[in-house]
């Protein structure tokens, strides 16, 4: 899929809305976001605007805001980041790279709905159960406010197998963009399809809501999570990297 500079500004801000920090500021144009537990992506600076014409003084900014929280300072940057130099200029600042996601998209289509799939306009106690399940304990907490927190238009997609409650996905429109987030399965039933079940409905619920482009973001070492979006016809556009500074 050939896209653009301003599609990949796009999905990145579409992204920064779809899971929402419980605190942000904006520094200069870049977004501030603190959260506390364990996700990097609710706990750094998203560079996908900027307006100052000191990034050094702009960094100083977000550093104290992170030394007030007790946190380390962290930056989210991705090709279109600004300002242009960013990487090079953390780096220079004594930043260090760590985890990368993939950015990955392709333009929705419609499906029928199978069976099995649940859409909700909440996240029900089950869903929850899964999709906490299948994370760490320190993000369990700030995730579920998040969850809480995330904007319309939002659909939350589960898959029963005989039953129970197996695989989930959210997914969440801004624009001409919608973000699949939340992809998860009870660890003992992998591999019964249920992940494809509600990926299939989800991106058919985007399609009808008018949305040319379904992305999302997975860790470049997410080996069967990469597996799964590419038999689905995603392809990798870019590359997130968080910066550290401790």
């Amino acid at each position: 899929m050939k896209l653009t500079p301003d599609d990949l500004r796009r999905m990145e801000r579409a992204h920064v809305k779809a899971w929402p920090a419980l605190r942000t500021m904006r520094v200069d144009g870049w977004l501030w976001r603190s959260s506390g537990g364990g996700s990097q992506r609710a706990n750094s600076v998203s560079t996908v605007d900027y307006e100052g014409d000191d990034p050094a003084r702009s960094l100083e900014k977000v550093e104290a805001l992170y030394r007030e929280k007790g946190a380390p300072a962290r930056l989210q940057s991705f090709s279109e980041s600004r300002p242009r130099d960013l990487a090079t200029f953390l780096s220079a600042r004594g930043y260090t790279e760590g985890e990368a996601t993939m950015t990955m998209v392709k333009a929705p289509e419609g499906f029928p709905r199978a069976a099995e799939v649940e859409i909700n306009e909440e996240a029900t106690p089950d869903w929850l159960e899964v999709y906490l399940g299948a994370i760490t304990e320190n993000r369990r907490n700030v995730n579920t406010r998040i969850i809480e927190a995330i904007p319309d238009p939002r659909a939350f997609f589960a898959h029963r197998h005989e039953g129970r409650l197996i695989s989930t996905a959210l997914c969440v429109v801004h624009e001409d963009c919608a973000v699949i987030e939340c992809v998860a399965t009870r660890a003992e039933v992998r591999g019964r399809g249920g992940a494809t079940s509600v990926l299939r409905a989800l991106e058919s619920w985007a399609h009808g809501q008018g949305a040319r482009l379904l992305c999302l973001q997975v860790s470049d070492g997410n080996t069967p999570a990469l597996a799964l979006y590419r038999r689905l016809s995603f392809e990798t556009v870019d590359r997130n990297r968080f910066w550290l500074r401790d």
